[in-house]
């Protein structure tokens, strides 16, 4: 065991100098990053209805003859034409409502640990809400497995911006909506879900590893200051007391009732006592459990929508020079690293 400890011992110094470089790397290149940059990204939007045209009319080239294709072309250019003159007519007579072709505005949210996306989604939702009207309707595609409570709050916050504007939100889950995911989700006026996805998750966990003991073997002290009592809980270094841990659970619950809260204001439908359990549910049964209003996936959806309606794809895009992708990934590899440690200490923990 002796062995096992001074192996563990050396581990964690070396990964906490190489930590510690690529910190200081990462800050020293974000700092130099954010000084010298200009314009922060920009607006993509893309009409989806080609795009689905363009599938149909791939497919019909292939199966069809060329007079059954041509007579295919002209009944579609005929119904384009019918539908342009219905609402130059409702727009005569006054009735603009009519004459104004419902629009689905498309959003992305691919969330992370710390819902680094959110940024560009308060770009999006803004540009979106200048345009839109109470006629119109937002689609948002979100997969997540949630994260840190402030990110995924701000991110819901945005969401919220767009309901407040009076426009419709759809939220459609083709694989996972769970914990902060979910905290999104919720804002939605329609969750539709995949027959597989995953939804739910109300709860909060925190997992600190601690190795006091290791150090503490090797003769290493570590001081611990603060001012103010519970200014530091729980400690990845020094000992922690029954106190703490008391406390932190404390913090822990507290944050889960505002969850609860948040969950029980926008789908009063949800039973909290039997769903904010932390558990998560699949598809036909997270409808039972009223965490989602439908089966569907975003591509029936949207297929469905385009046949009247205009459908935008919406997407702010970060302009990233070849060193902001690589401190990106450095980053990410710090990240992934250090989630990686906990996991492996916290395992040797529980496993001796």
């Amino acid at each position: 065991m002796d062995y096992v400890y001074q192996y563990l011992f050396f581990l964690a110094q070396a990964a906490t100098v190489v930590l510690a470089v690529l910190l200081v790397v990462s800050s020293v290149a974000a700092f130099s990053m954010r000084r010298q940059q200009q314009a922060s990204g920009h607006l993509e939007v893309r009409k989806l209805n080609e795009h689905f045209s363009d599938l149909k009319h791939g497919v019909q080239s292939a199966m069809l003859p060329a007079g059954a294709i041509k007579k295919a072309r002209k009944q579609e250019q005929k119904a384009s034409n019918a539908a342009a003159k219905a609402a130059a007519k409702a727009e005569k007579k006054g009735r603009a409502e009519e004459s104004v072709r419902k629009r689905v505005f498309v959003l992305d949210f691919d969330g992370d640990l710390q819902a680094n996306q959110v940024n560009n989604l308060r770009n999006e939702v803004t540009a979106v809400l200048t345009n839109a009207s109470p006629h119109d309707e937002v689609l948002m595609r979100l997969e997540s497995p949630g994260g840190l409570v402030h990110g995924y709050g701000l991110a819901a916050s945005q969401l919220d911006r767009i309901r407040k504007h009076g426009v419709p939100l759809v939220v459609a889950v083709d694989k996972v909506a769970a914990s902060g995911g979910y905290l999104m989700a919720v804002v939605a006026d329609r969750i539709l879900a995949a027959p597989f996805a995953v939804l739910g998750s109300i709860g909060v966990v925190a997992q600190v590893p601690n190795v006091h003991r290791l150090l503490k073997r090797h003769d290493v002290d570590v001081e611990v200051l603060t001012a103010g009592k519970y200014k530091r809980t729980l400690t990845v270094l020094g000992e922690n007391t029954e106190e703490g841990r008391q406390k932190f659970q404390e913090e822990l619950e507290e944050v889960h009732d505002q969850f609860q809260e948040f969950v029980g204001e926008h789908r009063p439908q949800v039973d909290l006592s039997v769903v904010a359990t932390g558990e998560t549910w699949h598809g036909q049964r997270a409808v039972a459990m009223k965490l989602a209003d439908e089966i569907c996936t975003s591509d029936e959806y949207l297929l469905s929508a385009s046949e009247s309606a205009d459908i935008y794809e919406v997407q702010w895009v970060e302009h990233r020079r070849p060193i902001e992708r690589l401190m990106a990934q450095v980053e990410s590899s710090i990240q992934t690293l250090t989630d990686r440690l906990f996991d492996k200490l916290s395992h040797w923990r529980s496993n001796p």
